[in-house]
């Protein structure tokens, strides 16, 4: 989106130029300062989509500058440049809550792709703050997350089949987050006030399993001393969600073919007849038709559950939607055990974006809550994360052993950056510049420059 103002600080007049020269012919709005004072002053007056500044300035260097703006809009994205110091001033200024760096000398195309990749991460962060906004205050879809295509079609779908009284099969992989659409589906239904009960069917045997969902009266097997009240009962007026309802014997499923026909049953071992008014949201891994083709699943059933189909991705088809969820998690478990974590640093990212995720979400915030606990630090890095999302490869960069200035000690950690991904990624350059976040040009520019190229190829 063209026309994000953007402020130049820099005490280099060239430098201010060529990079406002540059951001101009993309459309946006620079406005070039040459300290920080003046950078401070426009900030408290105006608006800003980012900030690109200079480390080494005099009166007040880029850091203390980052600091304060940080204090003043914690929201608003910071790029550093620089030419001087170590790595160090560059993972200071990351762990002061800059977006990004970069180190001049530079291509204006890595300046084109840096600003465009800072502000549409920006972006993406209000959009999602906003949509949790709406979903919280409309539609109470507390817990689901997501930015991609793929997801706003769930919300779509959730939204609409709330109101009604249809029965809805959910359907993905394990762990895609099936209930919590189940429970988003209830509590924007009129039967908001009554209970949400859940019953999983994969946990019980088949006489157990009949007890539980219809209750059974004293006597009525050894072992059921008293009388108990199944989950129609309990959820009557409200909602029922049947989880892996694939797993569900003949027996069981011909019972709860007649509840959804007849709104009626008797509890085991007993003769009364009970009226229920309950919906019905079942979920399962599995493809139905198929279970119904092999005379696994009832088809009349199947029909009857499947009014509304609500279908999950898996979260390896909606990459974009790893990071607004690894963020999630995080701060989910900084609030639980109180650690001071600042950030995901960005190869770690690239390797939570980078993976397939069998799992799903679940497997997602496992990770991260084991890298929270694991994390020593103030940055979640590669060290934290399971073996499987890292791959085989070397886990950390590793610094050059002798000195050099900090243009050559960065250039030699992109250089090494860029063999593992293609290594992780088989080689796959479209793959690799994907994880990394750049266009495949860009990443065939830097190969050839590192001589990464003729080897490949």
């Amino acid at each position: 989106m063209a026309g994000e103002k953007i402020l130049i600080v820099d005490d280099e007049a060239g430098m201010q130029r060529l990079l406002s020269r540059v951001l101009a012919r993309e459309g946006y709005q620079p406005t070039p300062v040459g300290s920080a004072k003046e950078a401070l002053e426009l900030i408290f007056a105006d608006s800003f989509e980012l900030v690109l500044t200079d480390i080494q300035m005099p009166e007040k260097n880029g850091l203390e500058l980052l600091r304060e703006i940080k204090e003043f809009d914690p929201s608003l994205p910071i790029m550093v440049m620089t030419a001087y110091g170590t790595v160090e001033s560059a993972v200071e200024a990351l762990r002061n809550g800059a977006y990004d760096y970069l180190t001049k000398p530079f291509q204006t195309d890595e300046i084109r792709l840096a600003v465009a990749k800072a502000l549409e991460h920006n972006r993406l962060l209000v959009e999602n703050q906003y949509l949790h906004q709406e979903l919280d205050e409309h539609y109470q879809f507390s817990g689901i997350v997501g930015n991609s295509p793929l997801m706003a079609d769930v919300y779509e779908m959730a939204a609409s089949v709330a109101v009604s009284n249809a029965s809805v099969l959910i359907t993905g992989e394990s762990g895609t987050g099936k209930e919590l659409v189940a429970r988003s589906i209830h509590y924007n239904s009129p039967r908001k006030e009554r209970p949400f009960v859940v019953l999983n069917c994969a946990v019980f045997s088949e006489g157990v399993l009949e007890s539980e969902l219809f209750g059974h009266e004293k006597g009525a097997f050894t072992g059921a001393v008293s009388q108990k009240k199944g989950r129609f009962e309990l959820a009557n007026q409200g909602t029922l969600f049947i989880d892996e309802v694939a797993e569900m014997t003949m027996s069981a499923q011909v019972k709860l073919l007649r509840v959804l026909q007849e709104q009626e049953f008797e509890r085991v071992g007993g003769d009364r007849t009970i009226k229920t008014d309950v919906r019905i949201v079942a979920a399962t891994n599995k493809d139905l038709s198929e279970q119904v083709k092999k005379g696994e699943f009832r088809e009349d059933l199947y029909y009857r559950l499947n009014v509304i189909h609500v279908e999950l991705p898996p979260l390896r088809d909606r990459r974009e939607d790893v990071e607004p969820l690894a963020n999630y998690f995080l701060e989910k478990y900084i609030k639980e055990t109180g650690k001071k974590i600042s950030q995901i640093a960005p190869k770690a990212l690239a390797s939570l974006i980078g993976y397939d995720w069998p799992g799903n979400v679940r497997e997602l915030q496992n990770a991260i809550e084991r890298a929270v606990v694991l994390c020593r630090g103030d940055v979640i890095t590669p060290r934290e994360l399971p073996r499987d999302v890292v791959g085989d490869s070397e886990i950390c960069l590793t610094l050059p052993q002798q000195g050099g200035n900090l243009t050559e000690i960065l250039e030699d950690l992109e250089r090494q950056l860029i063999i593992q991904t293609l290594r992780q990624q088989g080689a796959s350059q479209t793959k690799a510049a994907d994880i990394l976040g750049i266009a495949r040009t860009t990443l065939r520019y830097k190969m050839e420059k590192y001589g990464l190229l003729d080897k490949q190829e």
